[in-house]
């Protein structure tokens, strides 16, 4: 929705947009490959993958492919709208697959992975955004008022959201 309401990118898509406009290859596949790379990361940190992961990255960048080539554009104050509705989305997305059990994104499993040594989500998440972010814009991508607004708000959403929306597993008594 960021991309559509062309008022700046999310952080990570920053990068992908970056790397697409220096390679050729799309933004969505980037935001595949880059997720593969992630995962990389996440050794040192011992995070495990779960089904959520694994559409995270299968789905995500393929689905933005198809949707930025489906979506028709938006103009004037709907750009607004569509904007701030891709991040508050976003934010119940990420705290509805994680709070779910389903297992992390990529980038959410990185995050949990460096909150899980006593830090807190809001700080780690904010933090790998801005270098994100400045990564991206170093190659080029877009940046606007939706890129600052997502990083700024993402980290203090998900750090809300990821515990209450929770699945609350409940043991049995037999």
């Amino acid at each position: 929705m960021l991309v559509i309401a062309r008022l700046g990118l999310d952080p990570w898509d920053v990068l992908n947009q970056g790397l697409a406009r220096h390679t050729g290859i799309p933004i969505g596949t980037w935001a595949i490959l880059v997720g593969v790379g992630v995962l990389v990361l996440w050794i040192p940190l011992r995070q495990r993958p779960g089904v959520g992961t694994l559409a995270n990255v299968a789905l995500i960048g393929s689905t933005m492919d198809l949707v930025l080539w489906l979506a028709p554009h938006v103009h004037g104050n709907d750009r607004w709208i569509v904007m701030f509705l891709g991040v508050a989305l976003n934010g119940i997305a990420t705290g509805l697959y994680i709070g779910g059990m389903l297992g992390p994104g990529p980038r959410d499993g990185l995050m949990l992975g460096i909150s899980a040594r006593g830090h807190s989500i809001r700080v780690v998440r904010t933090s790998i955004e801005a270098t994100v972010l400045l990564a991206g814009w170093l190659l080029g991508g877009q940046v606007g008022f939706g890129t600052l607004a997502y990083a700024i708000a993402i980290g203090p959403l998900v750090h809300v959201l990821i515990p209450f929306l929770r699945v609350k597993l409940v043991e049995s008594t037999e």
